[in-house]
């Protein structure tokens, strides 16, 4: 018995054995100007015939720099103009995950609790909100964006005291609002007693061999470094927070929080970080909430932070892929990038000739066109109730028929237009009045 079992177990060793050989877990050398190992598509026999799409549609968009992980070796790497492997980028909002490890660093070294007040480290009247209130906003609604103050103001980047008004208590409203976030950074800086970036250095960045710097932009932090620095952060969360067995975060606890659904109002959002393949989704600057995936042709199982302009760095553990994206605005809707997240990750996708899990929509109702400020609508079933929700979710029209919808009188800014068919079917499309 013992013989027979050793004899299966050598065939399956060995009908297997190139591939292990190939498809190792690995990590970079901690200098990061030693060599990165890569892994040719061609020989993990993916489909490179699809590569040219990607690389055209990269390119389109304004891309500068896109990098494609699989089990931590290079497998596609590609820049645009004068943009090198070299070359320094912005992470824009994506440098939140960032901010959301360091929380959690600092909370398992017992600097701080989610779970504390962050008058505890900003001091009483660090809002104009009355202070029995103000004591009730916890770090962890920061990390959820669901302070409850109000984003009514023309400057979400204002952290100064008048600009943080009351507009409900927290835990009851999500809201995509940035000066809450940014004062993030201070709490950490309070708590730890270090400089951002030396907290920085001495947690992550030291650990995993990675780059990069928070620079001061008016009242915002911004992290700017190396695609290839994105892409090292990547890996250490696709790895559990694991950098070749070195345990950069010990707080299992956490690290599961963080990367999961943080609260019921937005289920598409952890501690900062992006979540697909939920139930729905809320947006930046709307108060609306979408049904279905993130991003519908992205794996189900992708987590990603997303910034302005399409800064983009995103895994999937299902299929072991660290993806990274830096570059200018894609389009004119570059600061609500899922859209865009989702079109390089099919694309990305068709390359690694896998398919992903794509949400069954059934019969697709009516697919929408908006051209000289009109809204048209194509592929058109009989009886379909067509919505349009402004940026607070408010329903601005309203028909059951397919004429076009003159937009030119609505005001500059971003829509929604949702279309419920007869068999119940939900499509959601996001529109710019220009």
């Amino acid at each position: 018995m013992r013989i027979a079992t050793l004899i299966i177990s050598l065939l399956l060793f060995c009908g297997n054995s190139a591939h292990s050989q190939v498809i190792g877990q690995y990590f970079p050398p901690m200098n990061p100007q030693s060599q990165w190992d890569t892994l040719s598509a061609e020989k993990l026999s993916w489909c490179t015939e699809n590569l040219p799409a990607l690389y055209e549609q990269l390119e389109r968009s304004n891309t500068k720099g896109y990098i494609l992980l699989y089990k931590g070796r290079i497998v596609l790497e590609k820049y645009f103009g004068d943009f090198a492997k070299d070359s320094v980028w912005y992470w824009a909002s994506a440098g939140k995950t960032l901010t959301s490890f360091l929380i959690g660093k600092a909370q398992e070294d017992k600097k701080l609790s989610i779970e504390d007040p962050t008058s505890k480290y900003l001091g009483n009247g660090w809002t104009a909100i009355p202070k029995e209130q103000e004591d009730n906003i916890k770090i962890k609604h920061q990390l959820t964006m669901t302070t409850g103050i109000s984003d009514d103001i023309s400057d979400l980047d204002c952290t100064n005291d008048t600009c943080l008004q009351y507009k409900t208590d927290p835990g009851l409203r999500w809201s995509y609002h940035n000066a809450p976030y940014t004062l993030l950074e201070e709490v950490i800086t309070k708590a730890t007693g270090q400089t951002l970036n030396a907290y920085t250095q001495s947690t992550i960045k030291n650990r995993i061999g990675m780059t990069g710097i928070w620079v001061k932009l008016g009242p915002n932090n911004v992290y700017l470094s190396t695609p290839r620095a994105m892409a090292r952060f990547g890996h250490l969360m696709l790895n559990d927070g694991i950098w070749n067995g070195d345990t950069i975060m010990k707080d299992s606890e956490y690290f599961r929080a963080m990367i999961t659904r943080s609260q019921v109002l937005n289920p598409s959002y952890g501690y900062l970080w992006w979540l697909n393949g939920q139930s729905g989704y809320m947006l930046p600057g709307f108060q609306f909430f979408f049904n279905g995936n993130l991003a519908k042709e992205a794996p189900e199982d992708v987590i990603s932070g997303m910034g302005k302009n399409g800064q983009i760095v995103s895994f999937s553990k299902q299929h072991e892929l660290v993806m990274v994206r830096m570059g200018q605005a894609p389009d004119s809707l570059g600061f609500v990038p899922n859209f865009f997240m989702n079109d390089i990750w099919k694309l990305t996708m068709d390359v690694a000739c896998r398919a992903t899990s794509v949400e069954d929509q059934g019969e697709m109702s009516s697919s929408i066109a908006v051209h000289d400020n009109v809204v048209r609508f194509t592929n058109p079933e009989p009886g379909e109730r067509i919505m349009v929700f402004d940026m607070t979710g408010k329903k601005v029209h309203e028909q059951i028929d397919h004429a076009p919808i003159d937009i030119s009188h609505y005001s500059t800014g971003i829509y929604a237009v949702v279309i419920s068919s007869q068999k119940g079917s939900i499509t959601e499309q996001i529109i710019k009045r220009q």
